[in-house]
């Protein structure tokens, strides 16, 4: 769904693949263009949130796609206009951190209650990184990484990558003070980051050296540090993630140049 063209213009198209039968078919456009959506599937429905349109303007758009009757209806806008923003459902929750608004990163945490149909603010991300990643477990949700830019705070200083672990404890509704101990292994941004056996994993991305990198870690939350994996295959950033109960793919990205390459980490029980 949406996306940009050869032109780097946003579209509306929506295409949808039948693996049994091994084609695409066009469905219904999403009314207004957008690329950098980010979507999740409840329940059979697929919810697009925020985007950029054709003015370069960040949305806050909030669709869902109903597959029995090929269409798109509008839901209550995010309180938070933006582009490439993490999103994950927990309960009756959908809720949405990060992304950008032009070149500017969001710190803006919200949820939109599916029962309700309103959106709710939570405390925002501590620190504002670009091309960092979000994750989330049961328990708690965390903002990892990035690209450190300078600010009010910091005019003089370099952008910079960082290993910056910030963890929001859903039960106490609060993000916890990071320890230097619970720091990312590596500094990297641009990198893929999912959840697999209740632990969060971090994945290739760009840091300080001249490629991309391969390296690959698991955060343990009972020691509140991070292990090694097992490194990726071939070295990317930009890769899109996909999530499945045992399995973390990596498709695609940046190597030296765009890459094909389609790898999954697996969960050893499931190997």
């Amino acid at each position: 769904m949406g996306g940009m063209d050869a032109q780097q213009s946003p579209l509306a198209s929506v295409e949808v693949y039948h693996p049994d039968e091994g084609k695409w078919e066009r469905k219904t456009g999403l009314g207004q263009a957008s690329m950098g959506i980010t979507a999740l599937e409840i329940e059979g429905k697929v919810y697009a949130l925020g985007g950029m349109g054709s003015d370069t303007s960040p949305q806050a758009l909030v669709r869902v796609y109903e597959p029995v009757k090929d269409q798109w209806l509008s839901l209550a806008s995010m309180p938070t206009p933006r582009y490439g923003a993490f999103s994950f459902l927990r309960g009756n929750k959908l809720y949405v951190l990060g992304g950008r608004q032009g070149k500017m990163p969001v710190t803006a945490f919200e949820a939109f209650d599916l029962e309700t149909k309103s959106w709710t603010r939570y405390p925002c991300i501590p620190s504002r990184r670009a091309f960092s990643s979000c994750a989330a477990t049961e328990r708690a949700f965390y903002s990892l990484g990035g690209l450190q830019q300078p600010g009010p705070h910091n005019f003089y200083s370099r952008p910079h990558f960082v290993s910056t672990v910030e963890e929001y404890d859903a039960e106490q509704g609060v993000w916890l003070k990071p320890t230097r101990s619970s720091r990312m292994r590596e500094k990297r941004a641009d990198f893929v980051a999912g959840c697999l056996g209740g632990r969060v994993i971090v994945a290739g991305g760009l840091g300080n050296q001249p490629s991309p990198l391969a390296s690959a870690e698991s955060y343990n939350h009972v020691k509140r540090r991070w292990e090694a994996v097992v490194p990726m295959p071939t070295p990317r950033c930009s890769c899109t993630p996909l999530q499945t109960a045992n399995m973390l793919f990596l498709i695609g990205g940046v190597s030296q140049g765009p890459s094909n390459a389609v790898e999954a980490l697996c969960l050893q029980e499931s190997v």
